[in-house]
């Protein structure tokens, strides 16, 4: 199957419920669709960074409706849903943090578990929705540390809450799908969509690689780095984001045949460790930009996570553009230009732009 492109035409005038939209990549989302003509309605929490992605970008200006509003909240949700009367539902709120979760497990399992189920609950009373796309982790299967990646139909698991979490999201999203909309009267396809380890200009969260090498290097100190050998699925927060749109049109023009999980995944070739990416960072960042091994013990993480994306490959035709040196380039860009005060909702859109154009 030939390579398939985001379809800017066929989002312009969708009614899109969008929650998360304050995060990092809800915030990429929000400016991407709302760039194509999309009718966005978001629902998430405030922005839990100063300065956030969300407020840089203008993104309460620039979507139809912005719901500061807990995922939690079940009847908060279903009023909010109910008055949008959305084509496409993405759920992307989530506790998105592995070490947070350690400290925060009743949170984490309310907000990624629960949350789900009232995100998918809302859609059921809801007869315009064609569409559900549920955003979880590539940290949802049971990771054995094996070398070859892991495929849609392996074991749900995870050793963390936050892992665990995502896979209890992935279990709820197919119980939802067969009990409710599995039948050929249900107009509402669901898919769940899992992504790699997503780096991009503008994220401002704690206890994450690159925005915490970003501060280091601007207070022209060390990195201070866990696990460089660690192995991960890097790409481009517009990589997966692709992919969640070309799922939703699939969903919502061909319906049953696309309802299940989907991984959004790099090439394997950026299957690569902590250390090469920072030093990828640091060769674009240049001054004084310099890392060192944390000493302390930590608590578990996974050391090697791969994906096998020929799924979505050969069936969606959704295909990585950006390697992972042109990622790095380009958030070593990102946040230059925001150094330099420069309009970063322009940046960002010459960038969506830039990906929409790659081969």
């Amino acid at each position: 199957m030939k390579s398939v492109a985001v379809d800017p035409f066929f989002w312009k005038d969708k009614k899109v419920f969008l929650t998360g939209h304050t995060g990092f990549k809800g915030a990429w989302l929000s400016l991407w669709l709302a760039s194509m003509g999309a009718k966005v309605t978001g629902y998430a929490l405030a922005p839990d960074t100063t300065p956030s992605l969300f407020s840089v970008l203008g993104i309460g200006f620039l979507i139809k409706k912005s719901h500061i509003a807990d995922i939690r909240d079940l009847v908060s949700l279903q009023k909010a849903m109910s008055e949008a009367k959305p084509d496409v539902v993405i759920h992307m709120a989530a506790q998105p943090l592995v070490r947070y979760s350690y400290a925060n497990p009743v949170e984490t399992y309310a907000t990624n578990v629960m949350g789900t189920v009232h995100a998918l609950e809302s859609t059921r009373y809801i007869d315009s929705v064609r569409a559900t796309v549920v955003v979880t982790t590539d940290k949802c299967y049971e990771n054995k540390e094996w070398a070859w990646g892991y495929r849609e139909n392996e074991p749900m698991g995870g050793y963390d809450p936050y892992s665990n979490s995502k896979g209890c999201a992935e279990l709820v999203t197919s119980a939802y799908r067969q009990s409710y909309f599995s039948s050929p009267n249900s107009i509402n396809k669901i898919a769940s969509a899992r992504a790699g380890n997503v780096i991009g200009g503008g994220d401002w969260s704690e206890d994450r690689l690159i925005p915490d090498a970003i501060k280091a290097f601007q207070a022209n100190v060390p990195l201070i780095i866990r696990n460089p050998l660690a192995t991960r699925p890097w790409q481009h927060v517009l990589e997966p984001l692709s992919g969640y749109l070309i799922l939703a049109q699939a969903l919502y023009e061909q319906g049953s045949a696309f309802a299940s999980g989907w991984n959004f995944g790099p090439h394997d070739e950026d299957n690569r460790s902590v250390q090469e990416v920072v030093d990828l960072l640091i060769s674009g960042w240049g001054d004084s930009a310099r890392w060192e091994k944390e000493g302390s013990e930590q608590p578990h993480e996974a050391n090697l996570l791969k994906l096998d994306c020929s799924k979505a490959r050969s069936q969606l035709g959704w295909i990585p553009k950006w390697n992972l040196q042109t990622a790095v380039q380009k958030i070593v860009e990102w946040q230059k230009a925001y150094q330099a005060k420069e309009s970063m909702q322009e940046v960002s859109l010459a960038q969506i732009n830039h990906y929409m154009s790659s081969k």
